[in-house]
């Protein structure tokens, strides 16, 4: 392997660390490995840090690809909260309002996800990396400003329901989807749909493109992933 000629590597992130984390603590440890001389490294689509699953890593002249690698068809798998909301749709704020659930059955969530297939607009989380006159919406939303986002044109090709348990009023999806889908504004305007909240308990990447998670290097045995490489030192460019 040569990292300074180009290679593209997928990792499964773990929870609780952003992606340019994962990506910091990748690229120190492939500069140890090349005796101190830097590494370039990008990686193609960001995961929340209460997110986890594939990240794919683009070392050297392979940083050329990122942009394609983002177009590719991504899968996740999705556990919602029903009948209350977050601020930013997930894990990351307390709950802020509760609503009922006592009417929402299994045939009514399935009627409402069918209503989310194909192309539709969606308007990001103000918590989110979209840009407002060149801040970030999370860094307006935590310095206390108002954030209005306009929707958005995204497909979604598949929505399957996995699994609903109306004792906790938690359901589990698998939404295979495309580039600038956001699963915690699925989450939220799931709930709209049925008449209550929802908000995002879990989400975990479990393929982009032709990588699946089960394909990904274990981000907490990359040193060990590393050792078994043959790995080229020069940068022959």
């Amino acid at each position: 392997m040569n990292f300074f000629q180009g290679e593209i590597i997928a990792i499964d992130k773990p929870l609780g660390i952003t992606s340019f984390g994962a990506l910091a603590h990748i690229r120190y440890l492939l500069t140890r490995r090349m005796g101190g001389t830097k590494v370039k490294v990008g990686h193609a689509g960001t995961l929340d840090p209460l997110a986890t699953g594939v990240l794919i890593l683009c070392t050297g002249r392979a940083t050329k690809q990122i942009e394609s690698l983002q177009a590719h068809t991504k899968e996740y798998v999705a556990t919602l909260q029903l009948g209350a909301t977050t601020a930013s749709y997930d894990c990351e704020h307390e709950e802020n309002a509760a609503f009922p659930t006592a009417h929402i059955t299994r045939e009514a969530v399935l009627k409402a996800i069918d209503g989310f297939v194909g192309d539709i607009e969606q308007v990001p989380p103000s918590y989110s990396a979209c840009k407002i006159d060149g801040e970030r919406a999370y860094t307006l939303r935590r310095s206390g400003e108002n954030v209005t986002l306009k929707p958005k044109r995204i497909r979604i090709d598949a929505i399957e329901l996995i699994g609903f348990d109306t004792a906790t009023m938690r359901l589990t999806i698998r939404v295979v989807c495309g580039k600038g889908t956001y699963i915690r504004a699925l989450a939220r305007d799931l709930g709209r749909a049925l008449d209550s909240g929802a908000y995002l308990v879990s989400l975990r990447r479990t393929r982009v493109g032709a990588i699946r998670v089960e394909d990904c290097i274990d981000y907490d045995r990359f040193d060990e992933w590393l050792d078994k490489q043959e790995i080229e030192r020069e940068h022959n460019i």
